[in-house]
């Protein structure tokens, strides 16, 4: 099925695609709705989802901007997703096996939890609450500024300016490549497998990393209250 047409799918349950196509003229398709199934399917729409739960997306490939807004209990397994403005505030959210290419994504989200995947991103994870990522590839700008309860476990994170103004964040065996001025006054606890380009001023806990990486700690606001160890 071609789906061409604005808005075809809202206040609407028990709803299941299979093998179907949304165009870019498929704006906002589906809003408010309830059990979504998707599998197989193209959907190159604007504002795909907008206020919808219990989502299960499968083998399946996503171009959309602003997509899945303020939506609750979102399943995407084996996919391909693309866009801006990503999983705005939305909640209870596992991504399996998933290549993510998208600039400012999963802002405000609250429970996500993301296995064996690629993230190609930006300003990913800002503001976001008890975030797991595991086994994935994790590339972007000033990752996760102002997160809570971010944990990160054997990932490659590359890119400028990581993990800065973090509450409760955790690193278990990670790499982090080309990544400078990184922990800016956050409260970490980071084992890094490797040098990290450079740490500054973080404001506590404990970080563990290679002998070549560039120790900052001037200029803050704050002492810091914790140890870096370089082995």
């Amino acid at each position: 099925t071609l789906f061409d047409l604005r808005y075809p799918i809202w206040h609407t349950n028990n709803i299941s695609l299979i093998d179907i196509e949304m165009t870019l003229n498929c704006r906002a398709p589906m809003w408010y709705s309830n059990e979504i199934k998707i599998e197989n399917s193209k959907l190159n729409c604007v504002k795909g989802l907008r206020e919808c739960s219990n989502i299960e997306i499968t083998k399946s490939e996503v171009n959309s901007q602003e997509y899945a807004w303020k939506c609750k209990n979102i399943k995407v397994n084996d996919s391909y997703l693309s866009g801006e403005y990503m999983f705005l505030d939305s909640q209870n959210i596992n991504l399996n096996n998933v290549n993510f290419n998208g600039k400012y994504s999963f802002q405000y989200v609250k429970n996500l939890n993301i296995e064996n995947s690629k993230i190609i991103t930006k300003d990913a994870f800002w503001h976001t609450s008890n975030v797991v990522v595991k086994d994935s590839y994790i590339k972007g700008e000033y990752l996760g500024w102002y997160s809570k309860n971010l944990t990160l476990i054997n990932c490659t994170i590359e890119g400028t300016q990581p993990l800065c103004y973090c509450e409760g964040l955790v690193l278990e065996n990670c790499k982090m490549i080309n990544c400078d001025l990184s922990f800016e006054y956050s409260d970490v606890n980071a084992i890094i497998d490797g040098d990290v380009l450079s740490i500054k001023n973080p404001l506590k806990g404990r970080i563990q990393c290679g002998k070549n990486t560039e120790i900052i700690l001037e200029n803050s606001k704050y002492i810091f209250e914790g140890e870096i160890i370089n082995k």
